[in-house]
């Protein structure tokens, strides 16, 4: 659990994104800083420079939406780019903000931070590994702060999955959209959400069905706008990554680096203008909603599901203050509406073809 200090100006929640932080600490559960070496409080003024102070700034447009990178060094722009330099206005309104200062002081760790932890209250969302490198999202407001190490900034992958695109997709998934734990592909002309947890097989079974033909949008998340009332589906065709052990599927990963991510699991993160002959879109109606199921696949079938049982795995991984949550679930019935399936198959080949034939027939 965390507060803000009693220190804090009051009304720092309120206005619009353009208006100061005034917040002078984060207190920490006691017993969640103890365990992790963390002071209770987060001094957020000895640790971030003012606005004014940060040099650098440059308008980004993650899944379509504005996001301005504000920062004192090159090097967060640079791995800023390398997720987001080809990405394309979709989206208008005030551009979510946020602020990354990096410290240069002669005594700033070198040594590569530990992976993060997230603690949610209310509307504020805190990911830290340590007492240097960390971001606050204020997530009602759209507005991040953080700071990181050089030992952060010398690992772009660290960088940009931990830190940028954590922060601003956090924001994105708050505000703007809800983020669906799903690949997305597009084959005969329907949109599929290949849902599943992690390490069930969206990104295998989105990329193999890629190299057959189908139009690749994202490999691990897909967001559904809020605001649009079709069942509009926007990914991250940009990049695909995979476990380590893809490569045993497919050897043209061989030989490429791993990057950390989420409770140190490692990927391998591939642009998807390495392979032309790979189909993408960064955009697709949902016609078809599919769960992934390896385990218990002693018959291979596709089954339909009921939507009042599926429900409370999407909502699981929705980021929820109070304010925006009736959004949220107002975007998920619509999403909904499209017919539920359970995919279980043991062979790649027989998957794809059973779904595209749920593409040319809808069952």
């Amino acid at each position: 659990m965390m507060i803000r200090s009693e220190a804090a100006h009051p009304g720092e929640a309120g206005g619009g994104s353009g208006a100061p932080w005034n917040v002078d600490s984060l207190l920490l559960d006691a017993r969640i800083a103890k365990e992790h070496k963390w002071a209770t409080g987060l001094p957020l003024q000895d640790y971030l420079h003012s606005r004014r102070n940060l040099k650098l700034e440059r308008i980004y447009f993650p899944l379509g939406y504005p996001v301005r990178i504000v920062s004192n060094s090159q090097a967060v722009l640079e791995a800023a780019d390398q997720s987001w330099d080809c990405s394309k206005a979709r989206f208008h309104g005030e551009p979510l903000e946020f602020q990354l200062e990096v410290r240069t002081s002669a005594s700033s760790n070198k040594a590569l931070p530990p992976a993060p932890e997230v603690i949610l209250h209310g509307s504020l969302m805190l990911q830290i590994g340590d007492a240097d490198n960390f971001f606050l999202a204020d997530l009602k407001r759209g507005r991040a702060m953080g700071r990181v190490t050089p030992g952060a900034v010398a690992c772009p992958g660290f960088l940009r999955y931990f830190i940028l695109e954590a922060a601003v997709l956090c924001m994105i998934s708050t505000k703007r959209a809800v983020a669906i734990h799903a690949a997305c592909v597009r084959t005969n002309g329907r949109g599929v959400l290949l849902c599943a947890d992690s390490g069930e097989g969206k990104s295998t079974l989105a990329y193999a069905g890629a190299r057959t033909g189908w139009t690749y949008v994202s490999d691990d998340a897909t967001y559904v706008p809020m605001d649009c009332k079709d069942r509009m589906a926007i990914g991250n065709c940009r990049k695909i990554r995979f476990r380590p052990s893809g490569v045993a599927l497919f050897p043209e990963l061989a030989g490429r680096p791993a990057t950390p991510r989420a409770g140190g699991k490692p990927s391998i993160e591939v642009r998807t203008e390495e392979w032309p002959d790979i189909a993408t879109s960064d955009v697709t109606r949902v016609d078809h909603i599919v769960f992934l199921n390896r385990r218990f696949a002693d018959t291979e079938e596709l089954v339909p599901l009921r939507t009042s049982s599926v429900l409370p795995w999407f909502e699981q991984h929705l980021i929820s203050p109070p304010e925006v949550r009736p959004a949220q679930q107002a975007t998920l019935a619509r999403l909904l509406e499209s017919g539920v399936f359970e995919l279980r198959y043991r062979d790649l080949g027989w998957a794809i073809e059973r779904i595209n034939e749920l593409a040319r027939k809808g069952n």
